[in-house]
């Protein structure tokens, strides 16, 4: 036995790096399958939208005027509103199927120091983001 050659032989390499990429390569294809297999990849594509309102306060009234100032265009049926005390008098009137810049709806029943919220329902299911809020003066 010369062990100069055992020492500089280096056929065993290339099967051991094969082996291990195999193995990588399979773990990897295994977590993608899993998450999409689970419906994780659905809800993460699911974020919150970015759109800006304003709220102006009729106290006289009990009323508030909800505008959509700016961002993505909603889907009415995602959105709803609602207050300390419930859903306010006409809930959920804004009109039309979309939700735009410069569109407005006014609900009525509003208390002195109560939090208004625009609320955004994911439509893949469950979740539910608050996407403005204002609270009316004392």
């Amino acid at each position: 036995m010369n062990f100069k050659e055992l020492l500089t032989e280096d056929r065993a390499v290339s099967p051991v790096i094969g082996v291990i990429l195999m193995v990588a390569i399979t773990v990897i294809l295994a977590a993608v399958i899993g998450t999409f297999v689970l419906g994780l990849g659905d809800q993460v594509s699911e974020s919150a939208p970015q759109a800006s309102f304003s709220f102006d306060f009729n106290m006289s009234a009990d009323e508030v005027t909800i505008t959509h100032e700016g961002g993505e265009t909603l889907e009415s049926s995602q959105i709803t509103v609602e207050g300390d005390d419930g859903a306010p008098t006409g809930a959920n009137n804004f009109t039309g199927s979309t939700i735009s810049s410069g569109n407005s709806s006014t609900y009525g029943s509003i208390n002195n120091g109560e939090t208004i919220r625009v609320i955004w329902t994911n439509p893949a299911g469950g979740s539910t983001n608050t996407i403005a809020r204002a609270t009316a003066p004392q």
